[in-house]
């Protein structure tokens, strides 16, 4: 191993044997490959020279680190690269400097790597950690990749634990297996955070992913992934962005809560693909979260809520079957200015989707969603989703205003249909024009007065403001006084309605 590090050439000490070589089977691996960890630590933190013309590292296969390896505090300039290892003991990393360290495949008890600054990449991937990860406050140079990481809880029931985390460019946890809560509370990443085709699992407790205040300079990706039955030795071992034939795919899947309160996301939040199995109590809390795209094309949770109270996106990617129903939704104070969604979602379900998130009537979401239907141009759909708040509103009504408003929906659907006022008008207009013309009334000034007409009488009597040269010159009594009064005050609510419905679909926003 001293050798190898002055060349920078691998220190091989497995058997060559899938079985033999296997670092998370109960196989006991002898001293023929076992070194141990003080002499590992030795050579990081003092080593010898690299040998003229070469650059020294540590490359270790296969090999069994006994005792508790201790670089707290340290610096090591080596690159470090180990494969294949098996540590007796926990891996001690608190406020270490690595330029960068890659653990593959290597069974680990637990990493302790609190305020850890990497100026390279921190790689952990296809590893085995059985009492968690602490990254706390740690700085990563430039990738964090944990893909195929399998971690059990600690001792607090945390499976990885990374508050205050800052990788400067892309945190890549794909097909991740996590037991317990993952913590990333004002976590920082670069570039884009990919969870793609991740297991998280946390039954000890409320959230399986708890990173409120995470920032993401570009995507969170919590979406299903392509996988290679024939999966190579190098990252991405085997995952593919896009399905290929003969991939199987893999679904996110959160067994547990999930919360991104606060989050800042630069591009988009994408949910394609994803499943939760949330308990009554569990929410996927996405409150307050603001990017440019949020993509919720995922499987419908059973049970516990999603929640966008107070989120601010720009497009809405969704299908009307990835969302929960009634009383398993909030969005109040949600803002969204574009609609976007995949496959077949009609008005009707649209409107369902916004009852199911206000168990009590408000106004605020029917609104954003007519506001955002009359930006697109769709002005029919914008006062239907007008007319279904007025129909909730009235249910919180008293018994008078609700009948008042059974009213006003059955003859003019509150004013939103103006083709119906209309069509009443018409309809006593021809009324009022056939009861006048059986009715002969005397004038009021004999020799000032036009021929009478029932027809241009009755129109004169419903059309407020214009004047036809019918109504004041006839003087009508009794049960005939009646009709006109009734007449004029129709004439009078409809003609404003039809007014108040030409001028919404002369405006826009």
């Amino acid at each position: 191993m001293w050798r190898a590090f002055r060349t920078g050439s691998v220190c091989d000490l497995s058997a060559h044997a899938e079985d033999l070589d296997d670092p998370f089977a109960d196989r006991v691996w002898g001293p023929e490959r076992s070194v141990r960890a003080e002499v590992v630590a030795l050579l990081l933190l003092s080593g010898p020279p690299p040998v003229p013309g070469r650059v020294h590292s540590l490359k270790l296969r296969g090999a069994r680190i006994m005792g508790r390896l201790d670089l707290s505090g340290g610096s090591v300039e080596p690159y470090v690269e180990l494969q294949a290892c098996r540590f007796d003991n926990e891996l001690l990393l608190p406020e270490a400097k690595f330029t960068t360290l890659r653990l593959v495949r290597c069974a680990i008890p637990r990493v302790e790597a609190a305020r850890l600054h990497t100026e390279g990449d921190l790689h952990l991937p296809r590893c085995r950690v059985a009492r968690g990860i602490r990254l706390t406050d740690a700085q990563i140079g430039t990738d964090l990749l944990i893909s195929q990481l399998v971690v059990q809880r600690d001792r607090r029931g945390r499976a990885i634990a990374a508050d205050g985390m800052s990788v400067a460019q892309d945190f890549q946890a794909e097909m991740l297996e996590a037991y317990g809560e993952i913590s990333l509370r004002g976590a920082k990443v670069g570039v884009s955070m990919s969870l793609r085709g991740a297991k998280l699992r946390n039954p000890y407790g409320r959230r399986a992913l708890n990173a409120p205040q995470l920032t993401v300079e570009r995507t969170l990706y919590l979406t299903s992934v392509a996988v290679d039955s024939e999966a190579g030795s190098t990252p991405p071992y085997g995952i593919s962005n896009t399905p290929v034939r003969g991939a199987r795919v893999q679904r996110f899947d959160c067994r547990g809560g999930l919360r991104l309160d606060d989050g800042r996301f630069g591009d988009a939040v994408d949910f394609y693909g994803a499943r939760f199995l949330l308990a009554s109590d569990q929410e996927v809390s996405l409150r307050r979260i603001q990017t440019p795209e949020l993509r919720f094309v995922g499987e419908r949770p059973e049970q516990g809520r999603v929640v966008l109270s107070g989120a601010k996106v720009v497009k809405l990617v969704d299908t009307s079957l990835s969302w929960p129903g009634p009383g398993g939704f909030a969005m109040d104070g949600f803002s969204y200015e574009h609609l976007a969604p995949r496959g077949h979602f009609p008005l009707v379900r649209r409107l369902e989707w916004v009852e199911a998130a206000t168990p009590e009537y408000s106004p605020e979401p029917y609104e954003r969603l007519a506001a955002v239907l009359r930006n697109s141009g769709e002005d029919a759909d914008a006062r239907e989703v007008l007319l279904a708040k007025q129909r909730r509103r009235r249910e919180t009504l008293p018994l008078a205003a609700k009948l008042w408003g059974f009213l006003q929906d059955w003859t003019v659907a509150y004013g939103y249909q103006p083709g119906r006022a209309a069509l009443w008008m018409a309809v006593l207009w021809a009324a009022g024009a056939v009861a006048f013309s059986r009715h002969d009334p005397p004038a009021i000034k004999p020799d000032e007065h036009p021929e009478w007409n029932p027809v241009l009488y009755a129109l004169d009597l419903l059309l407020p403001v214009i004047n036809l040269g019918q109504d004041g010159y006839w003087r009508l009594a009794g049960a005939w006084q009646w009709v006109a009064a009734a007449l004029v005050l129709l004439g009078w609510i409809l003609a404003t309605t039809v007014a108040a419905g030409a001028s919404r679909l002369l405006r826009r926003g």
